[in-house]
């Protein structure tokens, strides 16, 4: 599952090569202020309101919707906008589950910060970019795991909360907690974060792009 959970981020930031450089969800360990660097307060409200901003973009493109322009399908083998929003929730359930499961549950590898460094800005810019399309692999493919849209939303909605409030409250070393990525390689807990925000964006603009399909259903 690990493999081809990145797999599904590796097609969309593998063409510009970097250079340099619903279960309960697990709780990541508790660390002391004084045990750990903590980030600074422009990080922290940087990714909290991203996440924020985010979770409010994909909320709004999917309200108010009828049963035929949630179920519409631009082409026999492009997804809906219930397809999208499935496959977001399962991704921001993965990539939560990976930093609280895993990440932060490792030890702290400060000597692996260099690696890290300045991949921020690319996941910010180069994921959510739709110029470069990506094949999910089977696991990750939308399969009607959630009845209704009511159901999806109020579960993205809780995981992204715990993220928010982990994000804001936390004493945790996120930047000193590592796993790799195919593409981008070294990210830390926090840059992983970060990519749930930025992969909810770039699919929300896929349910805008189904939207604005001439044969969208008005209502």
């Amino acid at each position: 599952m690990k493999l081809l959970f990145f797999a599904l981020f590796a097609v969309a930031v593998s063409a510009s090569p970097v250079c340099g450089q619903s279960s309960p969800s697990p709780v990541p360990p508790k660390t002391s202020a004084a045990a750990s660097s903590t980030l600074t307060k422009e990080e922290r409200d940087r990714a909290v309101e991203y996440l924020k901003q985010t979770q409010k973009d994909f909320v709004a493109a999917t309200e108010g919707l009828s049963d035929a322009q949630w179920k519409f399908k631009a082409a026999p083998d492009r997804w809906s906008i219930a397809e999208v929003s499935e496959h977001i929730a399962i991704a921001e359930q993965t990539i939560w589950e990976l930093v609280s499961g895993k990440i932060m549950k490792s030890p702290a590898t400060p000597e692996k910060a260099a690696e890290a460094k300045g991949k921020d800005e690319i996941i910010l810019t180069r994921v959510p970019d739709r110029s470069r399309k990506a094949q999910a692999p089977e696991q990750l493919k939308p399969t009607g795991r959630w009845a209704t849209r009511a159901a999806l939303v109020k579960d993205f909605e809780s995981k992204r909360a715990q993220e928010i409030a982990y994000l804001t409250e936390t004493k945790d070393d996120l930047r000193n907690h590592f796993e790799e990525h195919p593409a981008l390689k070294t990210l830390d807990a926090y840059q992983w974060l970060i990519f749930n925000g930025a992969h909810c964006k770039r699919h929300t603009a896929q349910i805008l792009e189904v939207k604005a399909d001439p044969n969208y259903p008005k209502s």
